[in-house]
Parts: C-alpha cells; structure tokens; sequence
C-alpha cells in the first residue's frame, strides 16, 4: 500500500539522491519472498531505474515498486 500524500515525482527525487552510493535494497517478490541487494542505484530513466549489484548484476525496477515499498533502501 503507497502511502499517503506521496507521489511518483517526489518518489524519483528521493532514489535521484541516491545515484552512486552504496545501499541495500530489499525486494518483496511476493509470497512471501524477499531478496536482498547491495549495490548501487546506476541509472535513472522516466519510468524506471537500475541497480547494479555489488557482484555486477543489473536489476530494473520501476519507481512505483518504491512507492509501494515493494523495494525498500536501506544503509549499507
């Protein structure tokens, strides 16, 4: 559930400031099933993001999985 008063815009502002630093990332996959990532956010686009992992991997995600914290940053 998103939460209250927040939308996309400010939503892309807030991973906008994370560009570059290091962060874990938690992401609820569903049933149940949540990922952990360490990494950083790479490259912001208009709908979507991606995270490179901290073994090289890169991931997409959309800014509305953040807004519904379905991917959560966290301090690395």
């Amino acid at each position: 559930m998103r939460e209250i008063g927040k939308d996309l815009s400010e939503t892309k502002k807030r991973v906008e400031l994370l560009k570059g630093i290091n962060v874990i990332i938690k992401v609820n996959e569903g049933r149940n099933k949540i990922t952990n990532y360490s990494g950083k956010v790479e490259n912001l686009y208009p709908s979507v993001f991606t995270f490179k992992t901290s073994d090289e991997n890169v991931k997409t995600f959309p800014y509305a999985d953040v807004l519904t914290k379905a991917v959560r940053f966290y301090k690395n």
